[in-house]
């Protein structure tokens, strides 16, 4: 190891975060060893290219990808066997494992908690991706005890990986991934879970709005169990405001339900908080970290056909236009889609024009 680079890292755990650090790491030249309970599971993230099996490799580095209920026995287990390495992990929930550490008694100089908010719907090696860490946030949580070397060392990497880093104090974080991840989560299961009582008919209707509330539903039950409970001192916390709000909002349209003409202050509140979410929402971040960014929509007509989304994207290249983010909705008994172009402002005209001389179908 040079300063705060390293040359060698041994990943424990192969799933998707763990897989994919082995794929992003050995893709810039480290020597990356693969460790996993399961036979199988660490064969498939070696042959995928994650990194090479040698039980007996010393190690500059050890990130460990373990479930969040035994996160702490495995680093405590890797801090012994490893008396020379750092090493970091990439729970995410950090009060309780680092309480159990404290149990243990272990030396925390050489230890990093770490957390990068970079999952996907999918789980598993096979759903492993070099770049799944560009342009994600990172979060570290040292301890007291936690030696700068030891900090800057998981920073580097971390940073290598091509993640925004930031520093923060375990319950800190908890109480943050509860906001913006956790609570989110339970609100996507649990508007999916409407679906399933829903007629066909109903759920034939479903359109853009319900798929992107419901996209995280379809994570893993086993892992949201773990972390929820976890991190359920925060959880519990978010959801018991965000009943409240929910008894308002069910208050005021239960009064419209029961006399819309005599409700009063029933739309208020209703639209109150929907001026609030879009407050909220205006918060989010925008690429890469930035300052939250207004683009404009440009909505794009695509036949459901080999190729068109393609020769779509090529036209908006060479209109000389960035494209910031995009969508597609596909319609409803219709060989077509929908693609919403996300653009700056000043480029908006400039698209719509370029699309339509190529002979797109252009709804601006």
């Amino acid at each position: 190891m040079t300063g705060s680079h390293v040359t060698s890292v041994r990943v424990v755990g192969t799933g998707l975060v763990g897989t994919s650090v082995g794929l992003a790491l050995t893709g810039h030249g480290i020597d990356v060893t693969l460790a996993d309970p399961s036979p199988s599971a660490v064969a498939l993230a070696r042959d995928l290219g994650a990194g090479r099996i040698d039980p007996d490799a010393g190690c500059d580095l050890v990130v460990v990808a373990a479930p969040p209920d035994v996160v702490a026995d495995v680093v405590a287990a890797e801090l012994a066997a490893h008396p020379d390495a750092v090493v970091t992990d990439v729970a995410s929930v950090k009060s309780l494992p680092l309480q159990r550490l404290h149990t243990l008694g272990v030396d925390l100089s050489r230890y990093v908690g770490g957390h990068p908010l970079a999952g996907r719907e999918r789980s598993g090696a096979v759903a492993a991706r070099a770049d799944l860490f560009t342009g994600r946030p990172w979060v570290l949580t040292p301890t007291a005890e936690t030696s700068p070397a030891a900090l800057e060392q998981v920073r580097a990497t971390a940073q290598l990986l091509g993640a925004t880093v930031s520093v923060m104090d375990a319950r800190e974080h908890d109480e943050a991934v509860a906001i913006i991840s956790h609570v989110p989560q339970v609100a996507a299961s649990l508007v999916a879970a409407r679906l399933r009582t829903a007629s066909e008919q109903a759920v034939g209707l479903a359109g853009q709005g319900v798929r992107d509330v419901t996209r995280i539903a379809a994570s893993d039950p086993h892992l949201w169990t773990q972390i929820l409970a976890g991190n359920a001192g925060a959880v519990a916390r978010a959801l018991h405001a965000l009943r409240d709000d929910l008894d308002a909002v069910l208050a005021a349209v239960d009064a419209l339900g029961a006399r819309p003409d005599d409700a009063l202050g029933a739309r208020a509140t209703v639209a109150g908080f929907v001026a609030a979410g879009n407050e909220g929402h205006a918060r989010i971040p925008g690429k890469h970290g930035s300052a939250p960014t207004v683009y404009v929509a440009v909505p794009v007509i695509v036949p459901d056909r080999p190729g068109e989304l393609a020769r779509l994207l090529r036209d908006v290249g060479d209109a000389g236009v960035n494209l910031e983010d995009l969508r597609i909705e596909h319609s409803e008994g219709r060989p077509v889609g929908l693609a919403e172009i996300d653009v700056l402002p000043a480029a908006a005209q400039t698209l719509v024009t370029a699309l339509r001389q190529q002979g797109w179908s252009v709804h601006a």
